[in-house]
């Protein structure tokens, strides 16, 4: 009862402002402004639930001062938590999330609007500056003076850290949340691990998803726009960000170190919650946002004296074999989770951020040529290969899926590029994965060669660009194929016989390329694979284009 007398008293005071058109209240007013975040309610369901789009809207346009101040208001919140620190308490601590959450509500609105794109990045006004607690903040945009707080906030002990010691007034002054010692998990660069809390893994959640909402104004921009560069994004990204470091190995980490199945029990993903799923999930979002960031000013090489993105600097500087073990055995384990088979039905936890995975392993590989030459060297590399085409297969039909068909043939084409990779495709295909395929006999490049086969025969029409790739991601494992089962040879055929068919050829002006790459692979494979010593390996292609000539 109480719950609902909160939210209807929430609801008052947002209609009670947003009727006020011709009424700027004060900003001294607190007793107004606190009512928006003194724990009325108690998750980002209820903001959204209360606040709707209208009120916002009727609010920007109808009181712009009014809106301008409840964003001011609830941005010095953050600052006063974040020198308050661990000594924080509970009901405090429950405010700061109302404002994260008010504030991961209003934001879309602002980006929306091309008057107001620029209100973050303004001058503020003097009553907001005088509200600081830290000078430094005063010559900085709100944008600047936000994300600061907001990654202060992630390494605040007893809010989204567990403390090494206990905090009290005596170790208070002494006490430092720049500490690169607070890192969330154990993994790179860290080796020290505490039992999290649920409530914290909670609270980064929250504001984690505010840092990806500034992150998304690109979204708002116009096709003529898209040429401007993110200030969140870049500002995030460059030395700035103090927290940096700390903040990547967290996010990092706590990817790679999550276990679905926890303590392998069946079904206990039904009976409790698990609230490090949400914080993996979104960790895996806001890493692989700000790995894909680029400045829009870049400039030359010998102009550099420092990285652009400090994110991509220090995923690329990774270099320690226990890190990149740690980094491939958590991707495997995750990217794996859905293709898991038990006899009891939708007995064990299965994850749907694969598409995040697959990102974050593509800019592994990019950015750290170290850790791609680690992927090749043993055979782990099918461990990451038979679920990426699982999900090929999987969303071949799926429009909504293009972009995760992009990618994994955008990993596959950057590991086909490298001898290892075809030398280990010849390893027997053993673990059969439910795929909509032919049965057959062979090893994982015959897997390969029909997945292939069937994204390019029964996949969506929106996939036609991504023919190239696909035959080029053959041709380049061709040479080192050393054996082929007859069904996929024959997949091989039917597709030169399909893209040789004279209405293929003139339906577009580079179509004749896909018979090329097609001729190259058969003449790599009877090249370098038809001697003495294979002669057991390519009878089956030879045999296949000896029945398909007559």
């Amino acid at each position: 009862m109480g719950g609902t007398e909160s939210k209807v008293g929430f609801r008052r005071a947002i209609l009670n402002l947003t009727s006020r058109t011709n009424q700027t209240i004060d900003t001294s007013d607190d007793a107004f402004w606190d009512q928006f975040w003194s724990g009325t309610v108690n998750n980002i369901t209820d903001i959204f639930a209360l606040v709707t789009a209208d009120d916002i809207h009727s609010l920007r346009e109808d009181s712009p001062g009014n809106f301008m101040t409840l964003i001011y208001k609830a941005v010095e919140k953050l600052d006063s938590a974040v020198m308050a620190g661990p000594s924080m308490n509970i009901s405090e601590q429950a405010i700061v999330l109302n404002c994260v959450r008010l504030l991961t509500r209003l934001i879309p609105f602002v980006f929306e609007s091309e008057e107001w794109r620029s209100f973050f990045w303004s001058k503020n006004s003097v009553e907001f500056e005088d509200s600081m607690h830290n000078e430094s903040c005063n010559n900085a945009a709100l944008a600047q003076i936000l994300l600061k707080k907001l990654c202060d906030l992630l390494f605040c002990p007893d809010f989204t850290i567990v403390a090494p010691v206990q905090v009290g007034p005596d170790t208070l002054e002494d006490y430092s949340i720049e500490s690169i010692q607070h890192i969330w998990e154990k993994g790179v660069g860290f080796a020290y691990s505490r039992k999290t809390p649920p409530h914290i893994d909670s609270n980064r959640t929250e504001i984690l998803k505010l840092i990806l909402t500034c992150f998304s104004e690109t979204m708002y921009y116009t096709p003529q726009d898209t040429t401007q560069p993110n200030l969140w994004l870049s500002y995030f990204t460059s030395n700035e960000n103090k927290h940096a470091l700390p903040l990547f190995t967290s996010l990092l980490n706590v990817i790679c170190a999550y276990d679905p199945q926890g303590y392998g029990l069946p079904y206990q993903h039904v009976m409790f919650n698990d609230y490090r799923e949400q914080l993996v999930e979104m960790s895996a979002q806001v890493l692989m946002v700000v790995l894909d960031h680029e400045s829009a000013m870049m400039r030359t090489m010998e102009e550099k004296s420092q990285p652009e993105n400090y994110f991509t600097f220090f995923l690329s500087r990774i270099h320690r074999e226990e890190d990149f073990n740690f980094i491939l055995s958590g991707l495997i384990k995750l990217l794996n989770n859905p293709l898991l088979q038990t006899y009891l039905p939708n007995s064990c936890k299965k994850i749907g951020f694969h598409e995040e995975l697959m990102v974050l392993f593509w800019k592994l590989c990019d950015y750290n040529r170290k850790f791609l030459f680690y992927v090749l060297k043993t055979s782990d590399v099918l461990d990451i290969l038979v679920p990426i085409l699982y999900y090929l297969i999987e969303s071949r039909n799926d429009p909504a899926k293009v972009g995760l068909m992009h990618v994994g043939v955008f990993i596959l084409l950057l590991l086909s590029g490298e001898r290892n990779f075809g030398v280990r495709l010849n390893k027997l295909y053993l673990t059969r994965v439910p795929m909509d395929l032919p049965i057959f006999t062979g090893n994982h490049a015959d897997l390969l060669i029909l997945v292939f086969h069937k994204i390019i025969t029964c996949g969506h029409h929106r996939l036609q660009p991504l023919f190239d790739c696909i035959l080029t991601i053959i041709v380049n494992i061709s040479p080192y194929l050393k054996q082929m089962c007859m069904v996929s040879a024959s997949k091989l055929m039917h597709l030169l016989e399909a893209f040789s068919t004279p209405w293929f050829l003139f339906a577009n002006q580079t179509n004749y390329h896909l018979v090329f790459f097609l001729l190259e692979i058969f003449n790599n494979i009877i090249q370098y694979q038809f001697d003495g010593l294979y002669l057991l390996y390519t009878p089956c292609v030879v045999f296949t284009i000896h029945l398909y000539c007559k």
